[in-house]
């Protein structure tokens, strides 16, 4: 029986312990990534995804034509999808720098422009 008051006794001790150096130890925190610190991926090779695409890309949509021309006017290369609601969306296409591309749909209606 003493012997199982003690080992009770050291088991509060370590845990009170381990609690007081939990509680005053500091909170982890991150380091920041940025691009020149992980030399594996650049903003290029990772573009957002599915978000809108910004205003340097150019959209001429004629909605009764079912006809859009998408001119990427940004000054880099863009990856950019056109998004038809309720029908099919083109597929993803790399846009250089003042380059266009049509595109025409049958069922649906025009959406938005993507990033993918």
């Amino acid at each position: 029986m003493q012997y199982g008051k003690r080992l009770a006794g050291g088991l509060v001790t370590v845990a009170a312990l381990l609690g007081t150096a939990f509680a005053t130890s500091p909170a982890a925190t991150a380091a920041p990534t940025t691009p020149a610190a992980n030399s594996t991926t650049s903003a290029a090779a990772a573009p957002a995804i599915r978000g809108t695409a910004p205003a340097c890309v150019k959209r001429d949509v004629v909605k009764h034509r079912k006809y859009v021309k998408v001119t990427n006017l940004c000054g880099r290369a863009m990856h950019l999808k056109v998004v038809i609601d309720w029908g099919p969306d083109s597929r993803c296409l790399t846009y250089q720098h003042k380059q266009q591309w049509e595109w025409n749909w049958g069922r649906g209606s025009y959406g938005k422009v993507v990033t993918c």
